[in-house]
C-alpha cells in the first residue's frame, strides 16, 4: 500500500482481488467492449453483469467489480484507449459500495461517483483521480487495472491485474 502525501494517490486502498476478463478475439470486444471516449461498461460476476457475457471459471472482476471506460491514458499519453478500474470506492473500502457513471455539473464527459460518499473520480482523462469529495481530501484512488491487445493479434483486449 503506498502512503498518501500532497502529491501522491493512494490508487491500492482496496484489496487486490484476482481480474481476468478476456475480450477476445475482436468479435467478442465489439460486443462486449467500449467504443469511443466517454463510452463506459461494468462487469461485476456475483451479479453477472452483464448478464449475457460469456462467465467462465477464469473471469475474475476484481474487488467491486471493473469500470472499463474508454478515453486517455495519462501515463502513456495515448487517446481514445480502454482503461479499467476497480468499482470500489475506496473512501467506503466495501465490495457494495461502488462507483457509478454519471454526468458532473460543469464537466463535458461524466466520470465515476460514489453513491455514499460522493467522492468523484476522473476516469476518463486522470486515472482514476479525485476531484471531489473525502477521496479528495485523503488522496484516495480507484484501484487500475491493465488492458492489453493479446498476443496472438486477434483483435480485442485482456483486462487484468497482473503485470
Amino acid at each position: 500500500v503506498t502512503a498518501a502525501s500532497c502529491n501522491t494517490i493512494d490508487s491500492d486502498r482496496i484489496p487486490a482481488y484476482p481480474v481476468n476478463i478476456n475480450l477476445t478475439p475482436q468479435g467478442n470486444w465489439d460486443v462486449y467492449g467500449v467504443a469511443g471516449i466517454g463510452d463506459y461498461r461494468y462487469f461485476v460476476r456475483d451479479e453477472r453483469q452483464p448478464s449475457n457475457f460469456p462467465w467462465t471459471a477464469q473471469t475474475r472482476t476484481g474487488y467491486g467489480g471493473v469500470l472499463l471506460v474508454r478515453g486517455n491514458d495519462v501515463f502513456t499519453n495515448e487517446s481514445d484507449v480502454p482503461l479499467a478500474y476497480d468499482m470500489a470506492c475506496p473512501v467506503e473500502c466495501r465490495q457494495s459500495v461502488r462507483v457509478q457513471m454519471t454526468e458532473i455539473e460543469g464537466k463535458p464527459l461524466p466520470m465515476a461517483q460514489c453513491p455514499v460518499c460522493k467522492s468523484v473520480y476522473d476516469v476518463l482523462m486522470a486515472a482514476g483521480r479525485p476531484v471531489a469529495g473525502p477521496a479528495m481530501t485523503d488522496n484516495y484512488g480507484l484501484r487500475i487495472y491493465q488492458c492489453y491487445p493479446p498476443a496472438n493479434g486477434m483483435g480485442g483486449y485482456l483486462i487484468t491485474n497482473r503485470q
